[in-house]
């Protein structure tokens, strides 16, 4: 398995006192497999891919990286984990403003030292970014910039891409052609894909679907 989460709890405060969002969460996600997380709104689905991408800690349980221990990962272990074993496609693109498209694209595949170009033109097609490149964010719509985050994270070929909404601001022809480019990835490289959608007809296309209700994971 490369991802694997055992008995995962968080809580968070707030006004009206703890709530307890994830209640013992178990899940497995193994190399080449993909995954859909569905569930209601307000589930727990982005705070589960929060955790199991390192930018926070669970209450309770443990979760394990291609057999190692994010628990036991100080700071700067968490962040080489980000750079280099996982790729985070979320709502906020995140892109870098003074980089151009293809700087942006290349940009975490060379810091991983896994820069392919060839696979880079794939993506740029797939995309539909072919006359984009030399533009920078901000001459970019939403869609564009999601488009250039997706391609980005798709680029440096992470063991493990955790996806929330991915497509929810691309048409459906554009949206069918990134989940193909994310599906080839997890194929042909091995990675996992855990991926948050609402759209069953998306899920269907994965492996496996898993539903997040009661702050438990059902199949």
């Amino acid at each position: 398995m490369i991802l694997s989460l055992s008995g995962i709890r968080k809580s968070y405060s707030t006004a009206e006192g703890i709530i307890e969002i994830l209640k013992g969460v178990d899940l497995s996600v193994a190399a080449g497999e993909s995954v859909a997380l569905t569930g209601e709104s307000g589930s727990g689905k982005s705070t589960l891919l929060h955790l199991a991408g390192g930018l926070d800690q669970p209450d309770a349980g443990s979760i394990f990286m291609n057999g190692r221990d994010l628990g036991q990962f100080g700071e700067s272990e968490r962040a080489r984990y980000r750079r280099s074993d996982v790729g985070l496609v979320f709502q906020q693109f995140n892109l870098i403003p003074s980089l151009s498209v293809a700087t942006n694209l290349s940009f975490h595949a060379k810091l991983a030292d896994r820069y392919d170009a060839a696979w880079e033109r794939q993506l740029i097609e797939g995309l539909g970014l072919e006359s984009y490149l030399g533009r920078y964010p901000e001459q970019l719509s939403g869609g564009q910039q999601q488009r250039v985050a997706i391609g980005r994270t798709l680029a440096a070929r992470p063991p493990l891409v955790l996806a929330d909404e991915p497509t929810g601001n691309l048409d459906e022809a554009t949206g069918d052609a990134v989940l193909d480019l994310m599906l080839s990835l997890a194929r042909n490289a091995g990675s996992a894909l855990l991926l948050v959608t609402h759209s069953s007809r998306l899920a269907d296309r994965l492996d496996r679907k898993v539903v997040l209700h009661g702050g438990r994971i059902s199949e």
